[in-house]
């Protein structure tokens, strides 16, 4: 049996802009990306602690060292620059190897700076 768990996380980021035009997902700085272990195109779940929304999509990787963090599509719609989002990204897990799981967390400040980070290498 496999359980869902928790793989990575980035927590507190900040909206950088929102592209109601694009076909979709949410571009994010590939260095905050490579950080916790995010891949391009990896599904994620998306929790907007400003409004309350939630969201799954996809990752887009961004330019490197830019701090984006942009909803594109319709996802726009579930978000505005400034909104504090969280992103996580979960794994599929033998039960038995539950209780080792080791997700990488990240948490960002206003400006989507790294303040701490755990499990990250």
């Amino acid at each position: 049996m496999y359980v869902q768990l928790l793989k990575s996380k980035i927590h507190r980021a900040r909206i950088t802009f929102c592209d109601i035009q694009y076909e979709g997902s949410l571009a994010i700085d590939l260095d905050l990306m490579d950080k916790v272990g995010l891949l391009p195109y990896e599904k994620m779940l998306v929790v907007n602690a400003t409004n309350g929304a939630r969201l799954e999509t996809y990752a887009i990787p961004a330019e490197r060292g830019s701090k984006t963090f942009g909803l594109n599509g319709a996802a726009a719609r579930l978000g505005a620059v400034g909104d504090m989002i969280t992103l996580m990204t979960f794994a599929g897990t033998p039960i038995e190897d539950a209780a080792k799981a080791n997700p990488k967390v990240i948490v960002l400040d206003e400006n989507n700076e790294i303040v701490s980070s755990h499990n990250v290498e």
